[in-house]
């Protein structure tokens, strides 16, 4: 049996994971003509479709993972805005320079590092699931709960 204080921490963690994703969700839909014109100026093909599905994953996937149901698949989504992210944008920058560059492309590399530590994040969420103060944690309990015996 876990501690109240493992519940609150992970009920914590959760926010903490949260509010960023779907503080970039709003991001994206309220400043969608710049973040468009930047994608389309790096000749990203599909630019309106990839922020559709980024401003979904942002947001759905927060909002599951903030109130803890279908927290993994909320992880799951907000993995694949990470990799997405880390893949198609940023890859093609941290990977045209040697070592000699890295002061010059400190942002690029604090950035690759930042979706790193929430993408560890998202794995233990995906790996152990909610955890307590979840909606996904009652749901498991009432199905599991025997039906009251008819008097």
């Amino acid at each position: 049996m876990r501690s109240l204080l493992q519940h609150v921490l992970v009920l914590l963690a959760r926010v903490c994971l949260s509010l960023f994703f779907l503080w970039n969700g709003v991001d994206v839909i309220t400043n969608w003509q710049i973040k468009s014109k930047a994608l389309a100026e790096q000749e990203i093909r599909f630019a309106a479709a990839l922020l559709a599905l980024e401003a979904i994953c942002l947001i759905v996937g927060g909002l599951l993972l903030i109130v803890g149901f279908y927290g993994r698949l909320g992880a799951g989504l907000l993995i694949v805005f990470l990799v997405l992210d880390t893949a198609l944008l940023r890859s093609g920058r941290l990977a045209a320079f040697d070592f000699s560059e890295i002061i010059s492309h400190a942002d690029d590399i604090t950035h690759f590092l930042q979706n790193l530590a929430l993408l560890g994040g998202l794995l233990m969420v995906l790996g152990f699931g909610s955890g307590g103060f979840s909606i996904d944690l009652v749901a498991r309990r009432r199905k599991n709960k025997p039906a009251p015996e008819p008097t």
